[in-house]
């Protein structure tokens, strides 16, 4: 629970506000605290009076989770630019967290840090892909996770018609967002980061991955397509860091788990039959369409008007494009028809193999993939002079099974009191429920945090933060006076992104160009201190306003609009000059 005298405590607190990558990494159960912050907010429970979710009951789990990614499709959009919450360094980071890890395993784990992952990321240059390469090896940006609140408020940004949000604040919103609209409990909705990617896997029917914006069912994970493929990259190339659960964490690198040991079991089994399928002529033919410099290797025969008729296999595979029929299904007859009579020949290619015979020959068949008969089967069948065999089945292996890189299960099991909110029936109740949890669940105890209610979180955590580590507003006002930075700030819209007595964080403000006085006040107040940390800057107010000066000097004055408490003087030691 909170310590204020002790400084991991008031570390770890302040992470669960600004919520970055890497704060994110080191204390794993800040995660599970922001998707109990996003279940505890109105606005989500809100979502549940829109008409799109009018019929939902009526749906089953499956149903209920593709209702509910159309809806964040069409509400937010996938964002990562690193400029959107500004810059740090590497030394600064490597400071504050040289008591809990050192340089060299974050280099392992962390893309700003030297990450680079297995061939694939090595491959296709992986700084550059993220846009890191413009940024020296000093420098890095910030990479933090935005509380539902924050998502929504980009649609006030310059360029964002939507909301908008970055893998793990889009996993933690799935994750709230399936148990308040989609009644998903909680017990089987599990987050699992790697260092570049944040994914859930939501346990119902056959198994289900949330994938940024969109969700991926067992049957499109094998289906070959590029959407698809970027969803494998992370399993496939990465080792999963942190698996975050109702009951609890297991980091890759800590030797203890809180998480329940037959829940994390029951993850692996069944992330394990996810990830892998017998092999039929569908998959065949996804695997070629994932697979398309192996397609010129194949034709498929047509009948036309009673005769047969020949196609090349990656012309078949190129009309998909513009059809909702697929080759290797039982729409592939329809997707024949629509290709136009001259793209065909009358007779076959010589020097390709007819994948209607592949077809005859799996008819009705799975095969194993853990058979050695089974294979044998299929490189006779594959066998050809167009590639090497043992390398294609090498790789279809590859395309129909992935062996995750979960945590390690020899871990010391401290089970935690499992968090409950069974029969919540609004962000009220989760709130009541949650109070009443937080003295023996400090992820609980964290979610307050993350949800910035004033009324009921530490102020020192949030100062730290707020002063600590947003740059935005710091650089946005460089070519300011502070006398023109405040009247810009009070020009600014008077309206809160967030309800009630919860707080915005400085760079809120500056990008979502609106707050309260109080939240306007410690904007002010983070630009004063980092242009001239020497000088005492305090923070005073009463009733109606908020002023913010230094001491001896000018004094800026800001109309409260919310009821916050105002921090204490004392809310601020070894955080600035006072």
């Amino acid at each position: 629970m909170y310590d204020e005298s002790n400084k991991a405590s008031v570390e770890k607190y302040s992470s669960a506000v600004t919520l970055s990558d890497m704060e994110v990494f080191i204390f794993p159960d800040v995660m599970y605290s922001l998707v109990l912050a996003n279940i505890m907010s109105p606005k989500m429970w809100e979502w549940k009076k829109d008409p799109w979710f009018e019929k939902m009951a009526k749906l089953n789990p499956y149903r209920k989770v593709l209702r509910l990614k159309q809806f964040i499709m069409d509400k937010f959009v996938f964002n990562l630019d690193l400029d959107t919450w500004g810059l740090t360094t590497k030394a600064k980071e490597l400071a504050r967290f040289s008591d809990f890890i050192d340089a060299e395993t974050l280099s392992q784990s962390n893309a700003l840090f030297g990450y680079e992952g297995d061939k694939y990321y090595f491959d296709i240059d992986i700084r550059r892909h993220f846009g890191l390469d413009k940024y020296n090896s000093e420098v890095i940006p910030y990479w933090k996770t935005e509380t539902l609140e924050a998502m929504d408020a980009f649609r006030h940004k310059e360029a964002y018609p939507t909301g908008a949000g970055e893998c793990v604040s889009l996993a933690a919103l799935y994750a709230g967002a399936l148990f308040v609209l989609g009644e998903i409990p909680l017990e089987q909705i599990y987050l699992m980061a790697t260092p570049l990617h944040s994914q859930n896997f939501v346990d119902v029917k056959d198994g289900i991955i949330t994938n940024n914006r969109r969700v991926v069912t067992r049957n499109m994970w094998y289906n070959g397509t590029e959407l698809t493929a970027k969803a494998r990259r992370a399993l496939q190339n990465e080792r999963v860091t942190v698996v975050a659960h109702t009951t609890g964490y297991v980091h890759t690198l800590y030797p203890q788990a809180t998480m329940s040991p037959h829940a994390y079991r029951h993850l692996q089994h069944r992330l394990g039959q996810y990830l892998k399928t017998d092999v039929n002529f569908g998959i065949i033919a996804n695997f070629l369409r994932d697979r398309s410099d192996l397609q010129k290797c194949f034709q498929i025969v047509h009948d036309c008007c009673g005769k047969p008729r020949y196609i090349e296999a990656e012309k078949a595979f190129a009309y998909e494009h513009g059809s909702s029929a697929k080759v290797g299904d039982n729409t592939q007859s329809s997707l024949l028809h629509e290709i136009d009579e001259d793209e065909y020949y009358t007779q076959p290619f010589q020097d390709r193999i007819l994948l209607n015979e592949v077809e005859s020959a799996l008819k009705g068949v799975n095969f194993s993939i853990d058979k050695p008969d089974n294979l044998n089967q299929l490189k006779e069948q594959l066998h050809h002079t167009c590639y090497n065999v043992e390398q294609v089945i090498d790789d279809l292996l590859a395309f129909c099974k992935i062996a995750p890189r979960l945590p390690g299960h020899e871990k010391d099991w401290t089970e935690s009191k499992p968090i409950s909110l069974e029969g919540v029936n609004s962000h009220a109740d989760v709130i009541e429920r949650l109070e009443s949890q937080r003295r023996q669940n400090e992820t609980a105890d964290l979610a307050f945090m993350a949800y910035r209610d004033m009324t009921k979180s530490p102020w020192k955590p949030f100062l730290k933060a707020a002063l600590e580590r947003n740059p935005v507003s710091i650089a946005g006002a460089a070519g300011l006076s502070i006398d023109q930075a405040a009247d810009k700030l009070r020009l600014m819209n008077n309206e809160s992104i967030y309800d009630g007595t919860r707080m915005a964080q400085p760079d809120e403000v500056w990008n979502f160009n609106r707050g309260s006085g109080l939240e306007k006040a410690l904007c002010l107040m983070n630009i004063m201190c980092a242009r001239r940390p020497e000088n005492p800057v305090e923070l005073t107010g009463d009733a109606k306003r908020v002023c913010v000066g230094i001491r001896g000097g000018r004094e800026y004055l800001f109309e409260l609009t919310k009821k916050a408490p105002l921090p204490a003087k004392h809310d601020f030691d070894g955080i600035i000059n006072s």
